[in-house]
């Protein structure tokens, strides 16, 4: 007999992830500007097509039901739907819900974002982040994203990895809108939680229920020099400003961020107070932080400490913080959903065994009471990745990017040998 902490229960959901503006294709936002503008790291790197998801789906639906999936995130193109403001494209609403209908009639529980990274053109020209007329802008847009969800039984997500946003967007000025400013980034941050809380109203009054949550990239944190006292500080306040402030705001209705000289703020939003049914994970990796003597005053470090080589991607492989996350948000006392996880591997060997040590981590942390409901890969298909353009692979799928063929890499068949037997399996063991 299996002991517990080898299997997973028959409700636990195992799915895969993807993102509109990185699969779909043919899409004009913010980011798209940003390309041409050549801000990317490969500055002459277009997403152009992406992997033609807009018009594959149907493919892309199929290969997930083939790996076991069982359920099937995607994000909702803003940019598509309000191409201008206040002017929404009736004809995308319809074949967003046409996808929908279609996702669920395969048996793939639809995860819908609402907001993945992208805007459209007009927004940060017009109602902004750091604006309080994002409020009601974000929430029009949630009405009529609304409207797609009747029937459907979706988990929904208003906004995926926040804090990255931010931090990339508004204090690094890295990602659109590309501004560097601690006080501004306190006051996008104070509206993207006004925003969710709004967003909430809509989903219920047109659903009359809903399970909505964020989708929140958490890292694990260690300093970078031990012994340093102020590289342990960082760590101190790392952790509590990045992985924790939006799920406590939401969870409180207390917005709290301390990074003395980075950005602060104190500030109560009682209609954030308990506003999810869960708390979404996004995984990868640990981050070494050092304290620098010029502001932002942090870098970011990845380390290799245990021989296992970084990721393709230039990240730690790390699955030892993944149990220590999933143990910090046992406090919010909600279900939890690994909304991504996965790696890097261009050659296509590590992946199975990168499956391996994470859903292990799963089933530790359930085994100490997380109720971790399902895990969501990212991501199915290999796709267009943000500033690294088309170098990383993160896909069960490999895609030839000039052909668009979907191969299997080694990974699907250990995915599906887990999510069809519901126990954790050897890589390479027979399956």
């Amino acid at each position: 007999m299996r002991t517990p902490e080898e299997t997973f229960p028959t409700h636990f959901t195992f799915g895969v992830a993807t993102s509109a503006y990185q699969v779909e294709g043919g899409i004009e936002n913010d980011w798209a500007e940003w390309e041409r503008a050549g801000k990317l790291k490969e500055p002459h790197a277009r997403c152009g097509r992406a992997v033609d998801h807009w018009r594959r789906y149907e493919e892309d639906y199929a290969l997930a039901k083939a790996v076991g999936a069982t359920a099937f995130r995607i994000s909702l193109e803003w940019a598509r739907i309000e191409p201008e403001r206040g002017r929404f494209d009736e004809a995308a609403l319809e074949a967003y819900r046409e996808r929908l209908l279609k996702m669920k009639a395969q048996g793939l529980r639809p995860v819908v974002t609402l907001h993945h990274f992208t805007h459209p053109s007009w927004f940060h020209r017009e109602t902004p982040w750091h604006l309080p007329q994002s409020v009601p802008t974000f929430r029009r847009y949630a009405r009529r994203c609304a409207a797609l969800l009747e029937g459907l039984d979706a988990l929904v997500i208003s906004f995926n990895e926040p804090m990255v946003l931010l931090l990339g967007g508004y204090l690094q000025g890295a990602i659109p809108p590309g501004i560097a400013d601690g006080a501004l980034t306190m006051r996008a941050l104070e509206n993207m939680v006004r925003a969710h809380a709004a967003a909430r109203q809509e989903l219920l009054e047109r659903l009359g229920r809903v399970e909505l949550g964020i989708s929140q990239n958490m890292l694990a944190f260690t300093p970078d020099r031990w012994w340093h006292p102020l590289d342990r500080a960082l760590v101190r306040l790392a952790s509590p400003a990045y992985n924790h402030a939006f799920h406590e705001a939401l969870a409180s209705g207390h917005l709290r961020v301390n990074m003395p000289g980075v950005a602060s703020t104190r500030v109560s939003i009682p209609e954030a107070r308990d506003s999810v049914e869960f708390i979404g994970v996004n995984y990868y990796s640990r981050a070494h932080l050092r304290f620098v003597p010029r502001p932002p005053f942090i870098e970011f470090k990845y380390r290799d400490t245990r021989g296992r080589g970084l990721t393709d991607i230039g990240w730690e492989d790390w699955p030892e913080g993944f149990l220590q996350t999933l143990r910090d948000v046992k406090r919010y006392g909600r279900p939890v959903w690994i909304t991504e996880n996965g790696i890097d591997d261009r050659a296509g060997s590590r992946r199975p065994h990168y499956l391996h040590s994470h859903l292990a981590q799963v089933l530790a942390a359930r085994a100490e009471g997380v109720d971790v409901q399902g895990y969501l890969y990212w991501s199915l298909l290999d796709n267009f990745e943000w500033l690294e353009g088309w170098g990383p692979r993160f896909g069960l799928y490999h895609v030839d990017f000039d052909t668009l063929e979907r191969r299997p890499t080694p990974a699907c068949d250990y995915f599906r040998a887990v999510a069809t037997q519901r126990r954790l399996v050897a890589p390479g063991s027979s399956l």
